[in-house]
């Protein structure tokens, strides 16, 4: 498909628009079931290991498919596939509200994993659409759903699920995936893969394949190696918090559901600043250097665990330091999400980079799937803090080191793919 100019741009803002709103409502049900957790623990009877086993499940879900997605939407119209990944959103979600028992409900939550892997598709048509020097700051713009997400779903449960019950919540829910998978089936177009690259411009990209040739070149990027081993641990935080930060609250720390909104609310806004943020740094430093968006991940990272450390230590009394050290670890900790994607994109070829990103992603579900379910583990045998703090400094010091290999490797492997796209655009203009 080729666009004018005009209708290029129009179309761009409208699918990131579409892909907001998509990203927000898909984060707000996936993450719901955290601030829920002790409304569907009761309903099962579940333990803590079998808590873990249901989160751990959508996550394993999730990662099988990986690889299933990043093929299809690099062969595909990936406007259409996100269409499909909504409405199985919406079905699962209802089916999970549906079912009555503890194995049934194993089998529907794990079931929400499938559409979870979808996200490579709409990262690389926006890479089509934005050029590489201000694509931090649309992944990072995109990413903020994920906070605001969590606090929209913190909302529903503390407000809506006293009320009207978990399964209608989530019944709400899943009634806008199937709302919004029609508003993306007619509302995003796709665009030939490459459009947005400057060595490609007035070339015909759309002649440019997808190749199992071109997928292995992606395993040839040694900086690609340590960003994937990063990944394999690096998410592991993320889940751990995710699924037990309110459990936490409620049960190490003794706070009540105001007390736990008075310092989550603020601190998942926070949050959601700390991803543009995060991007926006990236974008600027790598204008000076092609180890910018690396540095400014590292940054994060570092910073990040300082603060949890700090904020974890705060005596359960002093309700005002703890929420302000939460604030400060909430900040850092989404700056290398952004700067990642960044980055695969910077040294891959556009015809793969939906490939390249399900890799990057199959890889971290792959390593920390199996998050929630050891820090049940951890958290039956000593507590749920002890889970939250070990976990999460123990991953991050090891991401913080090989993000430091990654910096020193980025350039030549930057370099080498811009000389194959220019490589690209001289053969196209000589014949």
């Amino acid at each position: 498909m080729t666009l004018n100019n005009k209708t290029f741009k129009r179309a761009a803002r409208t699918s990131t628009i579409l892909f907001f709103f998509f990203m927000l409502l898909h984060q707000t049900d996936k993450l719901l079931i955290g601030p829920l957790q002790t409304q569907v623990m009761d309903t099962f009877k579940m333990t803590y290991t079998q808590w873990g086993m249901i989160n751990t499940g959508a996550l394993l879900v999730g990662a099988i498919l990986y690889p299933v997605w990043g093929w299809l939407n690099d062969h595909y119209n990936r406007g259409k596939l996100l269409a499909l990944a909504s409405l199985v959103w919406g079905s699962t979600t209802w089916l999970s509200a549906i079912v009555k028992t503890f194995p049934a409900f194993l089998v529907t939550r794990s079931s929400t994993g499938i559409d979870d892997s979808s996200y490579p598709g709409m990262m690389s048509l926006l890479a089509d659409y934005y050029p590489p020097k201000s694509r931090g700051k649309i992944y990072g713009l995109l990413q903020l759903t994920q906070p605001l997400g969590y606090l929209l779903g913190m909302v529903l449960a503390l407000i809506l699920g006293g009320a009207i019950g978990w399964r209608n919540v989530f019944f709400i829910t899943g009634s806008l995936g199937i709302v919004l998978a029609i508003a993306i089936f007619f509302g995003v177009k796709d665009v030939p893969r490459g459009s947005s690259e400057v060595e490609l411009q007035g070339v015909e990209v759309s002649k440019y394949k997808f190749s199992w040739k071109t997928v292995g070149e992606i395993f040839k990027k040694k900086s690609l190696y340590f960003v994937f081993a990063q990944g394999f641990i690096g998410v592991f935080p993320w889940n751990v918090i995710t699924y037990y930060f309110f459990g936490y609250l409620a049960t190490d720390r003794g706070y009540d559901s105001n007390t736990q909104l008075m310092i989550m609310a603020p601190a998942v806004l926070v949050m959601a600043l700390g991803y543009p943020l995060g991007g926006s740094l990236g974008d600027r430093l790598f204008k000076r250097t092609k180890r910018g968006r690396l540095i400014a991940g590292a940054i994060g990272i570092l910073l990040g665990a300082i603060f949890l450390a700090i904020t974890m230590s705060v005596p359960n009394p002093q309700v005002g330091l703890f929420t302000a050290m939460l604030l400060l670890t909430a900040l850092f900790m989404p700056f290398p999400s952004p700067n990642i994607v960044s980055t695969i994109y910077d040294v891959t070829l556009p015809e793969v980079r939906s490939t390249a990103n399900a890799v990057q992603n199959f890889i971290e579900f792959i390593g920390s799937a199996s998050a929630p379910l050891i820090a049940g583990i951890i958290a039956d045998k000593f507590s749920v803090g002890t889970a939250i703090l070990s976990i999460s400094l123990i991953t991050w010091a090891l991401c913080f080191l090989l993000i430091l290999v990654a910096i020193i490797m980025i350039p030549k492997d930057i370099t080498a793919m811009h000389r194959q796209l220019e490589e690209r655009a001289a053969a196209e203009k000589a014949g």
